[in-house]
């Protein structure tokens, strides 16, 4: 297995993870001073670039950009819909099935390359 390509997914959707967890978690507690809620959600997203910013160096040598933007794109719908069903209790409908699959046939064009 080439850790190369492997790395790359599991570090984004960790980087992920983080992410939507420090853009939404706060929503949880309303009532808190939105000047904390701002610098937790930093406090998260410090840790988020330490394995965004290495996800994206390590993947850029057997990716393209645009697979790279793609994979991160759909593992940040992927770890939405994680946070918002386990903080929120919100379950994904057939609508937003149905979004994330047209989302995910973008990425399938991405990765598969030029059409002929």
């Amino acid at each position: 297995m080439n850790w190369a390509f492997v790395a790359p997914v599991v570090m984004l959707a960790g980087s992920n993870l983080l992410m939507n967890t420090a853009w939404y978690w706060h929503l949880k507690v309303p009532g808190k001073a939105l000047w904390l809620a701002v610098l937790l959600s930093w406090g998260i997203a410090f840790f988020e670039y330490w394995l965004a910013v290495p996800a994206n160096r390590i993947g850029a040598r057997v990716y393209s950009l645009d697979q790279l933007k793609v994979l991160q794109e759909a593992m940040s719908l992927g770890a939405f819909v994680v946070v918002a069903w386990f903080l929120f209790g919100q379950k994904p409908g057939l609508n937003e099935l149905v979004g994330f699959a047209l989302v995910g046939a973008g990425a399938w064009f991405i990765f598969k390359g030029p059409l002929r």
